[in-house]
């Protein structure tokens, strides 16, 4: 019964679109459909209804580490329409889980919109280049687009560390080894120490989450390898000084020179619902690491790190709060939505007025709503 109505669940959320599924007792299960949560029309869970669900998805070792720990997390894939990557976890002594759907379709750079000069710095031999946002902006399809485009035009060694594997890829030109951290490998730092011994010529991290495995992904960038990785980080500017100030303060001086010789491009994200309904568009933070910003690493001025960007736009850079614009004048996104992500809301609304002619009742209307957020974050 359990098995039947989960599949139940996951094709609906193919079929609607949705990007997660919750299921937690007291409620239907919930989808989240381009950013906003929407219940089924399904019964109320009972804590044996989530229990079973659970148990119909989750692998014995899976179910082990649950009630050892009171969380695990997997991928699995459902036939040949989609991966889901899966948390399960204990609240109130009762079973929770949140299943992300991971379409099996490939994005191309274009379609995702990434900056053009992504597919040139694909082919740099070398190098870190990092994908930051928060959790749910869709780093994984930025980076799995980069991983298959290197996949598809160059002969390379490519290996990925995530937990759990998120999108499969197949062979194309280059050779592609994908380890999961828990099943194939221990930890992410590990993984890092062993794949300099395989003959990698790129290596896919699926996060920098310890000092450690920030260590190894710098010094496999220096020797030679082009690394790719996230950063749970907001802006450019933010995810240089997060990685440094990981580091001891006696350490911080060499990581700086580090980073100013081998990062080569942050590229920060955050995922907006179209103003339209369906789908949601990626607004882009994005910065080329030139000399001018290895100087401003190299010598702590990361706070000058956001004017570089300005006058970097011939090389496609710009900064998130100039997307998000964009993207409110070309009528895609909602006034709220772009102040909901924006880093300066208050400037972003006085243009945002100009442009209205003023406060007329339509402005005033949607200023109604708006009021809380700009207040929260300035």
């Amino acid at each position: 019964m359990a098995t039947v109505h989960i599949d139940r669940l996951l094709e609906a959320c193919i079929k609607m679109g949705g990007s997660d599924l919750h299921i937690t007792v007291g409620r239907p299960p919930v989808l989240r459909l381009h950013g906003r949560l929407r219940s089924l029309e399904t019964k109320v869970l009972e804590p044996e209804d989530t229990t079973a669900l659970m148990k119909s998805i989750t692998p014995d070792k899976n179910q082990q580490e649950f009630q050892e720990v009171g969380s695990t997390d997997f991928g699995f894939a459902f036939g040949d329409q989609a991966r889901f990557r899966t948390a399960v976890f204990r609240q109130k002594s009762n079973v929770s889980m949140v299943l992300r759907l991971i379409p099996s379709e490939l994005m191309s750079l274009e379609k995702i919109g990434l900056p053009k000069i992504c597919s040139a710095l694909c082919r740099r031999p070398r190098g870190l280049f990092l994908v930051t946002g928060p959790t749910g902006s869709g780093k994984t399809t930025t980076l799995a687009s980069m991983i298959n485009y290197i996949n598809e035009t160059l002969d390379r060694h490519i290996i990925t560390v995530e937990h759990p594997i998120e999108y499969y890829h197949q062979h194309k030109k280059s050779i592609i080894n994908q380890r999961e951290v828990g099943v194939d490998v221990p930890s992410f730092a590990e993984s890092l120490r062993r794949a300099l011994r395989q003959d990698p010529d790129v290596i896919l991290v699926g996060e920098l989450r310890d000092l450690e495995t920030m260590e190894n992904a710098i010094s496999a960038a220096e020797t030679g390898h082009l690394v790719f990785s996230t950063v749970h980080t907001t802006g450019c500017q933010g995810t240089i000084n997060r990685i440094i100030n990981v580091f001891p303060v006696d350490q911080q001086e060499q990581i700086r020179v580090q980073l100013s010789t081998n990062l080569i491009a942050v590229l920060s994200q955050a995922l907006c619902p179209l103003k339209a309904g369906k789908g949601r568009v990626a607004a882009y933070e994005f910065m080329v690491v030139t000399p001018a910003i290895s100087n401003l690493i190299r010598e702590n001025k990361t706070y000058r790190i956001e004017s570089s960007i300005q006058t970097g736009k011939g090389l496609g850079m710009q900064l998130l709060d100039d997307h998000l614009w964009e993207l409110y004048d070309a009528d895609k996104i909602s006034l709220e939505e772009m102040i909901e992500k924006a880093r300066q809301p208050s400037m972003l609304l006085e243009k945002a007025e100009k442009k209205m002619g003023g406060r007329n009742a339509e402005f005033m209307k949607e200023l109604e709503n708006i009021g809380p957020i700009i207040g929260a974050k300035e």
